[in-house]
């Protein structure tokens, strides 16, 4: 952990013994170890606070451990959370632990790919929309972000800066191309406001608004 999150995160994003346990599980299970740190968790809920969010989507389950955190800054009654996740074995999971925390009856775990899943939930709206998976089709979710969202809605990407890739003219792989042009769309349609906050260490999370 970097000094800046060893001082907050205790201040500001304790985990509880639900998250602490998460992680834990999460590491047993080899579960890739990307899931979003405890900082980041805590701007979520802030975030969603003050938009008074009540319908949210999740691009990128994982262990669950995002979802607990926008889960909990939702409302008991009519909150809701769909989040996507293309890998059986980790939604499966991920449903567990989500018991566990005490908010899976406000969680909606669907398995598929998000491109695939996106479609059905055309002509709905949501208040915000995370996208915590793979950074290539960012460009692509960016589009779907503006048609699946409410007016004033928020868009919310983590990993935004790639650890710092997007800053290396050398680098063209894929993923990091696909920021890039992530970040000029939003850095350049009329229709949004928005922008890229660096977090401690370096991983990044852009939003709109």
């Amino acid at each position: 952990m970097d000094p800046v999150s060893a001082y907050l995160d205790p201040l500001f994003a304790p985990e509880d013994p639900a998250l602490l346990a998460l992680r834990e599980a999460a590491d047993r299970s080899g579960l890739p170890p990307t899931a979003i740190a405890p900082g980041t968790g805590r701007l979520l809920q802030v975030l969603l606070e003050s938009v008074g969010a009540r319908r949210v989507l999740e691009v990128g389950t994982l262990g669950g451990y995002s979802a607990t955190w926008i889960a909990r800054a939702l409302p008991a009654e009519g909150g809701r959370l769909v989040t996507v996740e293309i890998e059986p074995r980790y939604a499966e999971f991920a449903r567990r632990q989500l018991v566990f925390a005490g908010v899976a009856d406000r969680v909606d775990v669907v398995v598929g790919r998000a491109l695939d899943v996106l479609p059905a939930y055309d002509g709905e709206r949501f208040d915000a929309l995370f996208l915590d998976a793979d950074p290539e089709p960012l460009p692509t979710y960016f589009e779907w972000g503006l048609r699946l969202l409410r007016p004033g809605g928020l868009l919310l990407a983590d990993n935004a800066l790639r650890g710092g890739r997007v800053l290396d003219a050398r680098a063209s792989d894929a993923a990091t191309t696909a920021v890039r042009e992530f970040h000029r769309r939003l850095a350049a349609d009329p229709r949004v406001s928005a922008t890229v906050v660096a977090t401690p260490g370096g991983r990044g999370g852009g939003g709109i608004r």
